[in-house]
């Protein structure tokens, strides 16, 4: 703070905790009008932010691209950390190679596609439009999944989708940096060296710190199981900042690690789920605000054109073009390539990216912005209404699977055991069987069951119903095996082989 700031006073607090709180209530209520429209909630995210600012009802005026960038990474730190512990390595691992050549020659391919495009068709100088082509080239998981969350798709085509948003970002970060630092861009073959240094340095940090963490979470009983969710995003937000400080993609980095973490089975999973899902709601709610506060709507005007001319070019010639040249070696479906073509969503990071000229001083950054700013905003209007209609009209929605089973173990440490908590949901097939028929392994049991919010001890008879909870006392080194086979009871009845290495979803994921 310098000495001509005004100090911050408990008066000054008080309107910042009201208008905050405010703003925090509004956009969650906006969430059910962008759930019945189809839109992703990130355009009434920037609307809220819009209508504070200058030109608008607020008439707040903030221009500190500095400070936007600054709070824009760390908000992009905690989503991605949210979208690593959500990805499920099952659905993720066909769609790995895929979706790496997506994320980095298909990069390669809509950036040179999009900025000929800005070029030749807009008239931008040759370093704006390369700008413009990386900074648009990341697509945005969130956005893309708030639209089709009620289109159920084949678990190749969402491991893509998901796995390429949460790879992109670090190589377009990297060419975006690059192309706004001052002097000569340098050699295609330089970048190119600089890009797979830094992917390769944030994936083993990513990786490294994941492990470390889940099992340090796995061996070690926390006094208090609030302290699991608060480790968590810990120990991810500690591989963004090993990664970077390393000098390797923080971003990949994170991601991984909170892949890692979300494998692991840690106890007290859904608790830290919904923990890192709340983070990742307030941080995307904070970053939209702030990035339509930044935006000066008188001054658009002018940008509209430019922004449509090159959204077009992305939307029906880059994109496309970069799903098809990249999929050629993995033999998908043209109804897939479709659907991931017109699926490549634009939300926060093309326009946090769309700052990082404006920060260096690059001739013509406000401009760039403006454009990314309009093109994000006027595509998502007609892509996101129209994502699950053409899913519904290429056939690639599925009938809904068993839900996984939820399970939560709380570790009991005196007595080198763990207590399952184990939810049997409505697709669950462990509907209509015997506790007898778990087969549990040796040093495993069924303690407790609460049905319709009766507890009752179940007898090896007892037949287990939907919406049943069970308590689950397991010793330490049967833990697994114990978690395995109820999963495989969930999916497969009764009949499922056993420690459930054989169930129907372990033979779909082969």
């Amino acid at each position: 703070m310098s000495g001509k700031d005004p100090p911050l006073t408990v008066h000054h607090l008080n309107q910042l905790l009201l208008v905050c709180s405010v703003v925090l209530l509004v956009a969650v209520a906006a969430v059910r009008l962008s759930s019945r429209s189809g839109l992703p909630s990130l355009l009434v995210y920037l609307g809220i932010g819009v209508l504070m600012g200058q030109d608008g009802l607020g008439h707040i005026r903030f221009d500190n691209a500095a400070s936007t960038q600054v709070m824009g990474y760390a908000a992009l730190v905690v989503i991605l950390a949210e979208g690593g512990l959500g990805t499920k390595w099952k659905e993720i691992r066909p769609a790995l190679s895929p979706a790496t050549v997506l994320a980095t020659a298909g990069v390669a391919v809509s950036v040179g596609v999009t900025a000929a495009g800005a070029h030749y068709l807009v008239g931008l100088e040759w370093r704006q439009a390369l700008i413009i082509g990386a900074v648009v080239s990341s697509t945005d998981a969130a956005a893309v999944f708030s639209v089709l969350r009620k289109i159920p798709l084949p678990a190749r085509v969402t491991g893509m989708l998901e796995a390429e948003s949460g790879f992109n970002d670090a190589p377009v970060v990297i060419l975006v940096v690059a192309f706004s630092a001052a002097g000569p861009v340098e050699h295609w073959y330089v970048l190119l060296g600089e890009i797979v240094l830094e992917l390769a340095i944030g994936a083993a940090m990513g990786l490294a710190v994941g492990w470390i963490g889940s099992w340090g979470l796995r061996h070690v009983a926390l006094p208090a199981s609030g302290l699991y969710p608060i480790a968590v995003m810990a120990i991810a937000v500690t591989a963004y900042a090993a990664g970077a400080l390393a000098h390797g993609s923080g971003f990949l980095a994170v991601y991984l690690a909170s892949m890692v973490l979300g494998n692991a089975r840690l106890p007290h999973w859904p608790a830290t789920r919904g923990f890192a899902e709340g983070l990742g709601w307030i941080a995307q709610i904070g970053m939209f605000v702030v990035l339509g506060l930044l935006v000066t709507p008188h001054e658009l005007g002018d940008d509209v054109l430019p922004a449509l001319v090159t959204g077009l070019v992305l939307t029906m010639v880059a994109r496309p073009l970069s799903v098809v040249l990249s999929l050629v070696p993995f033999r998908v479906p043209w109804q897939e390539q479709v659907l991931m073509s017109w699926a490549g969503l634009r939300g926060a990071v093309p326009i946090i990216l769309a700052t990082i000229p404006m920060v260096n001083g690059v001739p013509g950054s406000r401009r760039i912005f403006n454009i990314v700013f309009m093109l994000v905003v006027a595509y998502t209007l007609v892509q996101g209404p129209t994502l699950p209609w053409l899913a519904r009209t290429l056939r690639l929605g599925e009938e809904g699977e068993a839900s996984d089973l939820g399970i939560e173990s709380a570790p009991l440490e005196r007595l080198r055991g763990h207590l399952l908590s184990v939810t049997i949901g409505e697709g669950s097939r462990m509907h209509g069987v015997e506790v007898g028929e778990l087969r549990l392994p040796p040093g495993s049991a069924v303690t407790l069951v609460v049905r319709e919010g009766k507890s009752f001890v179940p007898l090896p008879t007892t037949v287990l119903r939907r919406g049943d909870e069970l308590l689950v006392v397991t010793t330490d080194p049967v833990r697994d095996a114990a978690e395995r086979r109820l999963r495989a009871v969930a999916h497969g009845g009764k009949l499922a082989d056993w420690l459930g290495t054989d169930g129907p979803e372990s033979r779909r994921s082969r």
